[in-house]
């Protein structure tokens, strides 16, 4: 494949702390227009803008949705202004092509009654074996620790041994593009991160690893696979549905629920790692779409309402 490509990901994973997800989808992406390229009988460095727009007409008539079409398109931008940037090609031909028009869909989230239900059923797993109870402690201690901060998978998977502050009043996290947090933990995440550390230093070669959750794969941690596949189980003893749960729910779980009790949306920005405030500012719209579906539910007057104003509209 194209040394470029390399190159330019070297440079994301250095300069821009590019997590190995991101820099696989930006591969992926890259090695597609690549093939689309070599069909039009170009290159990276000889790709004109003309063919960087057949390129995208080509992924629109697969079907694809706005949001993939714009997340290619990035890549290609990022790309080609690398290559601008680094002297490898004079111009930048995917600076005036237009991003596709993106409506953020509202994140899924649970009620708090349902997210009770999900670590009640953590708790009322089996112990009456050392493996079972070695699963069970680790449970616990992921869902606490997830619905406490809200982190993102790849940061809870890869959590240090050493994350939590003298007192476990925290953890301090690292987050997107190298920088550190500091995330304040729940009582309930605190007596969990405590009972599951001495059920895991316990573990023969556990206490020598480095990270808070240690496994035997590559990565020499729990696997965002393996606790999708705990949640799962959580979620069936629960009675929910297993599509509606994962990681990334949990986390909108753990924003949502701060929002609608009054927190601070700049105080759950610094909790979520996020850089700018509109990405928080989603939930604020989960509330109001909430609220006006319980307006809409519960209310004697809202179909009438709404109809009267689709009525008015009609008239003008």
């Amino acid at each position: 494949m194209d040394r470029d490509i390399d190159l330019f990901l070297d440079m994301m994973a250095a300069e821009k702390g590019a997590a190995n997800h991101t820099l696989s989808a930006y591969r992926r992406d890259l090695e597609g227009l690549q093939k689309f390229l070599e069909t039009r009988a170009s290159a990276m460095r000889a790709a004109e803008e003309e063919d960087l727009r057949a390129y995208l007409g080509a992924l629109n008539k697969r079907a694809l949705a706005a949001s993939t079409v714009a997340r290619h398109l990035s890549a290609i931008r990022r790309f080609f202004t690398f290559l601008q940037t680094d002297a490898l090609r004079e111009d930048n031909p995917a600076e005036n092509l237009a991003r596709p028009q993106t409506q953020r869909p509202l994140p899924k989230i649970l009620s708090i009654d349902e997210t009770q239900r999900l670590i009640d059923a953590a708790y009322g797993l089996s112990e009456t074996s050392p493996a079972e109870k070695l699963a069970k402690a680790r449970a616990v201690c992921l869902i606490e620790i997830l619905y406490a901060t809200g982190l993102r998978v790849s940061e809870l998977m890869g959590l240090p041994r050493m994350a939590c502050d003298t007192d476990m009043a925290a953890l301090i996290v690292q987050g997107k593009g190298g920088r550190e947090r500091l995330v304040p933990l729940s009582e309930p995440a605190r007596q969990a991160v405590r009972a599951w550390l001495v059920v895991r230093d316990a573990q023969p070669g556990a206490p020598n690893s480095p990270f808070m959750f240690p496994a035997s794969g590559r990565l020499g941690h729990l696997t965002r696979q393996r606790f999708t596949q705990i949640l799962h189980l959580l979620a069936a003893r629960a009675g929910l549905e297993k599509r509606r749960i994962s990681p990334h729910v949990l986390r909108h779980a753990f924003a949502t629920h701060l929002v609608e009790n009054g927190a601070d949306l700049r105080a759950v920005q610094q909790m979520l790692g996020h850089a700018d405030i509109s990405t928080t500012q989603i939930y604020t719209h989960v509330m109001d779409e909430r609220k006006r579906r319980l307006v809409e539910a519960g209310h004697p007057l809202a179909a009438q309402a709404k109809f009267t104003m689709r009525e008015d509209k009609s008239r003008r």
